[in-house]
């Protein structure tokens, strides 16, 4: 198992869809969202955090295919894939997404609104998540099916970086510390978890309707019942059963803890809501983390990989 290769893949689609979805949830959750949390600083460290892994990712591209470890650089190797292949392609569309990104973040100011900075960032960031679909198995098809495979691979991961990115944007909102805790604030995160209430509803149902279109361009449905005896199976198993998880408490912050926050939001005390909330999402995004990881895990297998 290339074990660095798939540490790098993991931190990569962490901090890009992190970056993505952040800037997204800012640019559309209630007007003084981004001015409550530290919008700029978060998106230009992502930004610069991606360009570091983009080119260990390239590297550790360079190594597997050229058959060598890190340590046997290969210059030659490098220089073809960034120039005759897709995968440096996208890798190069990458870099430069990035840079734009990290140039539109550190021109946000935190006392205006959502701005064309803030939609800027977001796009650029967006770009260089649907890059990341030219490195996993999106890129296996070929002709009209390669087209579909790709669009809705870019899909599957534009919708997971919103829910995770917003998962953060919340997180960020109700773990302010209780003396700053006042009761503009506590209306402004029932608001910004009402509204993410709607979009994660729409993230999901993305996720699944990809997920199934992704499932049958690379197994197949007569690969169903062989799942639970190949590795690759089981990692798949396993992801969908911790994405249901996250599906399920997702569920409990939308009807149950979200609306138990807006009925205390005004008058200021909710330590209580709060704690619930703070728990939940916490779990929620461990979830979606422990998810990114066995999707790391599953780009560097053939779908076919016995177990063990």
């Amino acid at each position: 198992m290339d074990w660095a290769g798939v540490a790098v893949r993991f931190a990569l689609y962490l901090d890009l869809m992190l970056a993505c979805g952040l800037a997204a949830f800012a640019l559309t959750a209630p007007a003084g969202t981004g001015r409550a949390m530290p919008l700029r600083t978060v998106l230009v460290a992502f930004g610069c955090l991606g360009l570091v892994l983009s080119a260990g990712g390239l590297l550790v591209m360079t190594a597997a295919m050229a058959g060598t470890t890190l340590g046997q650089f290969d210059r030659e190797t490098l220089t073809m894939i960034v120039d005759e292949t897709p995968y440096g392609a996208a890798w190069t569309v990458r870099i430069v997404a990035l840079v734009l990104a990290i140039g539109s973040a550190s021109t946000i100011r935190g006392a205006e609104p959502a701005s064309t900075r803030i939609a800027a960032s977001a796009a650029a960031f967006a770009l260089a998540v649907a890059t990341l679909a030219w490195g996993g198995h999106g890129a296996m098809s070929e002709g009209a099916l390669g087209f579909l495979h790709l669009g809705a691979d870019i899909a599957h991961l534009l919708a997971a970086a919103v829910w995770m990115g917003s998962l953060l944007g919340l997180v960020l909102l109700v773990a302010r510390p209780g003396a700053r805790m006042d009761a503009g604030h506590l209306h402004l995160s029932w608001r910004a978890l009402d509204g993410f209430s709607r979009t994660g509803t729409a993230a999901v149902a993305i996720i699944v309707v990809t997920g199934i279109v992704n499932g049958w361009l690379i197994m197949g449905p007569d690969a169903v019942p062989d799942l639970p005896s190949t590795l690759y199976g089981q990692l798949l198993l396993a992801k969908l059963a911790t994405f249901a998880a996250m599906v399920a408490l997702a569920s409990l912050n939308r009807f149950r803890l979200t609306p138990a926050l807006g009925s205390v939001a005004s008058s200021g005390a909710a330590a209580r809501e709060l704690g619930a909330l703070r728990t939940s999402l916490a779990f929620e995004g461990t979830l979606g983390i422990a998810i990114l990881a066995l999707v790391a895990w599953l780009g560097t297998l053939e779908p076919g990989a016995a177990t063990g």
